[in-house]
């Protein structure tokens, strides 16, 4: 495997991780069996979180109603505007939520599933995957974690969703940056870990290479909104980041990994 690519600007960068996540994809072919075993945990969750923004859509009419009653008096014109922003802001925050927390409780229930993925990855790549502790507490730690930062973007993306006309708008790319780097840093945890990385380090790879991991949280982050895009792409997810990891430390078949206390 050849080490990381020539520096380009940003945008070359953020297109690489968005490549990244297609040779994700790319393992369908390869390791078939692997990747859909990754489909069952993906699915329970993904119906579980699917049913409750259906519910949060189905009731949002009365919900701003509840929490707007000092519009009653306000003009039809200035009432409406305020209750859609709330609406939009509300439900995209709930799908912000919901992005973040199917990442974290899929990776959490299918983890004997998606190990296989990285393993198996690894091996393709050149290497035997590292041993890792990354045991079942150290795994509900870490959607803890991620659920709470969620939480975060999703509150971060409401707020500016209330901003008048182009809140919409502005609370959804919002949104899709935060959500994506948080989904990348999750994602590429188990490989930089097993190396040794702590969250120090993995904190300074991701400055170090931050359009990459954007382009890549931010593409899995799209493919997540599209109907059932985020059962089928979560094992290429797992994939994807497992070789995003790879190449950003240099660990070709020789076996030399970067070490985490390096620049």
């Amino acid at each position: 495997m050849t080490g990381s690519a020539p520096p380009s600007g940003p945008v070359g960068s953020f297109f690489r991780g968005v490549g990244d996540l297609a040779r994700g994809f790319g393992y369908w072919r390869t390791l078939p069996r692997a990747m859909a075993l990754g489909l069952i945990p993906a699915g329970i969750v993904g119906l579980v979180l699917l049913a409750g923004i259906v519910t949060l859509a189905v009731c949002l009419t009365d919900i701003v109603d509840a929490l707007t009653p000092f519009a009653a008096g306000w003009s039809e014109f200035a009432a409406s505007v305020v209750r859609i922003a709330i609406g939009v802001a509300l439900l995209g925050g709930a799908v912000v939520l919901a992005v973040v927390s199917f990442t974290a409780l899929t990776l959490l229930v299918g983890d004997p599933f998606y190990e296989k993925i990285w393993r198996a990855v690894e091996r393709d790549l050149g290497d035997p995957a590292p041993e890792s502790e990354y045991g079942f507490w150290r795994s509900v730690g870490d959607a803890l974690g991620l659920v709470l930062r969620g939480l975060l973007a999703a509150l971060t993306a409401a707020v500016i969703g209330l901003i008048p006309v182009v809140g919409g708008l502005l609370g959804a790319v919002t949104a899709a940056f935060l959500t994506g780097w948080l989904l990348a840093d999750e994602l590429t945890s188990r490989s930089l870990t097993a190396r040794g990385w702590d969250a120090a380090a993995r904190r300074r790879l991701r400055r170090a290479h931050r359009a990459r991991f954007l382009g890549f949280g931010v593409a899995t982050q799209l493919c997540f909104l599209v109907p059932l895009g985020a059962v089928f792409a979560m094992p290429a997810a797992v994939a994807g980041s497992t070789r995003l990891a790879r190449t950003l430390l240099d660990t070709p078949a020789r076996g030399r990994a970067v070490s985490p206390g390096e620049p």
